[in-house]
């Protein structure tokens, strides 16, 4: 495959990433635990800006917490680099919300790590940093 193709199938794969990417936001924000679930692969491993690691189970548990009230999320500054049938999405988010009905505002990176498997593309590691509180 000539230089051409191959930068235009990369391409063409970093944007279904990156709307994937908002599409995920979107399902946390609607508490759509359905759609996540058909976006994150069996083995997936979430860590959060707090240190605490969740596998899938746990990660879907949570977006149905009635105690946890995302209200906006937004991401900025992606970049995606592509590995073979992997890829790495990094950005920068910017949530708010309420938890057990105490507001909170984070500010935050995140690197979420993708694979093309059984013909789509699934999360199968997440992790976010925290930049301010």
């Amino acid at each position: 495959m000539g230089a051409t193709a191959q930068k235009t199938r990369d391409d063409s794969q970093e944007t279904k990433l990156l709307v994937m990417e908002h599409l995920w936001n979107e399902a946390q924000v609607n508490r759509d635990s359905r759609a996540l679930d058909g976006m994150i692969g069996t083995s997936f491993i979430n860590t959060e800006y707090d240190g605490e690691v969740s596998d899938k189970g746990k990660f879907l548990a949570d977006i149905k917490d009635p105690r946890f009230n995302l209200t906006s999320l937004t991401i900025q500054d992606l970049k995606v680099s592509m590995y073979a049938e992997s890829a790495v999405v990094v950005g920068s988010y910017h949530t708010k919300g309420t938890y057990q009905g105490k507001p909170y505002e984070h500010l935050g990176r995140f690197t979420d790590t993708w694979v093309y498997t059984e013909g789509r593309w699934q999360c199968v590691a997440s992790h976010t940093s925290l930049l301010k509180k």
